[in-house]
């Protein structure tokens, strides 16, 4: 695909009724601090931007290999991904160019308080995110999954107050519509907001969405966010790197290859076998055609991607511009799974 390096990224998208336009390929950074090392994560970051790409994706819990065993054996190490992308915005002098989104919810230090979406905890873990990004405000906060024990009412004043504050810009959810049990708690959280003009209006929503993965957005969701005009942006978008055929039988992996296992069955290399045709057709990337599936479907503004490389990030990048026919999205359909077990569950 002869595309300019510094053009694959510049096409811009709505994020929903936010007033913000990102990028339709968002860079995650769970790998930072944990398959990928702060100087190599940079380079990446570097890379990201050079090629236009402006929504960078992070959470306080991002660092170690995401358990729970890493978090206690390595404490220090979480908010190492916050803390490369601050490091990097700062030397660069970027943040005026990044729509940079972050996320609270997970345990960040000992106590009644270290976890959950409680008051206390969502202003202290706020105040150390901004800390650690070395920046005054964040565009988007993320509650990254439901707290049962917490009051929904409280929390969503918690991040109007932030907004008022102007330490954030737009709040968000992840994981609150169908996922692992959970049901649909964003209506409610929108019914309240809409009747209480102190809490805020969630803007955007985090779900996991992908080929093998398609039910938790567009079951319930995906009417949802069209209704609301909220921003979508997917996660696991290439199932732990599985849609970019990294981990074909025979091939080495990398550390996040235990959590692809789940897909090398039959019916998921059946899929992968129609990506990878559709992407010979179009000279592509095999990333490229998975995330073009995502990125042709209603209501999505963007998908995270989570490269090691700045290799794999540009043939991600490519999804930008993979149009793919009707014959095509249906043969994709065809072979795409409902549901599959989540990468990510321990927290």
């Amino acid at each position: 695909m002869a595309i300019a390096t510094d053009e694959l990224l510049a096409a811009r998208r709505p994020l929903g009724a936010t007033g913000l336009h990102v990028a339709p390929v968002a860079l995650g950074t769970m790998q930072f601090g944990w398959t990928v090392t702060d100087v190599d994560a940079m380079r990446v970051l570097d890379v990201y931007a050079d090629a236009g790409g402006n929504l960078v994706d992070t959470a306080n819990m991002y660092g170690g290999d995401q358990s729970l065993e890493s978090f206690a054996a390595n404490r220090a190490h979480v908010g190492v991904s916050e803390d490369v992308i601050g490091r990097w915005l700062a030397a660069r002098g970027a943040r005026g160019a990044v729509v940079l989104t972050t996320k609270v919810r997970a345990r960040m230090w000992d106590g009644p308080d270290g976890e959950g979406l409680t008051r206390g905890h969502i202003v202290r873990a706020v105040e150390d995110s901004l800390r650690r990004l070395r920046t005054d405000h964040v565009d988007v906060l993320y509650a990254h999954w439901p707290d049962p024990a917490a009051d929904p009412g409280e929390w969503l004043e918690t991040f109007g107050d932030l907004i008022r504050a102007g330490k954030v810009r737009h709040a968000g959810t992840s994981n609150f519509c169908d996922f692992a049990g959970f049901g649909d708690q964003l209506s409610d959280l929108l019914a309240r907001s809409d009747a209480d003009p102190r809490l805020a209006r969630i803007a955007c929503e985090q779900p996991r969405y992908s080929l093998l993965n398609r039910r938790e957005y567009e079951a319930r969701l995906q009417p949802i966010a069209l209704r609301e005009q909220l921003g979508i942006v997917t996660y696991s978008s290439l199932a732990s790197g599985f849609l970019a055929g990294r981990f074909r039988s025979g091939v080495a992996g990398s550390a996040r290859q235990s959590f692809a296992a789940r897909y090398m069955t039959a019916a998921g290399l059946e899929v992968l076998d129609t990506v990878e045709a559709i992407a010979r057709e179009h000279n592509a990337p095999v990333a490229a055609v998975s995330l073009a599936w995502i990125l042709a479907q209603p209501g999505v503004s963007a998908a995270i991607v989570g490269p090691d490389t700045p290799g794999e990030l540009l043939q991600c990048a490519h999804g930008a511009h993979v149009e793919l026919s009707d014959g095509e999205l249906r043969r994709l359909d065809g072979v795409a799974w409902l549901a599959s077990d989540p990468e990510f569950v321990n927290w």
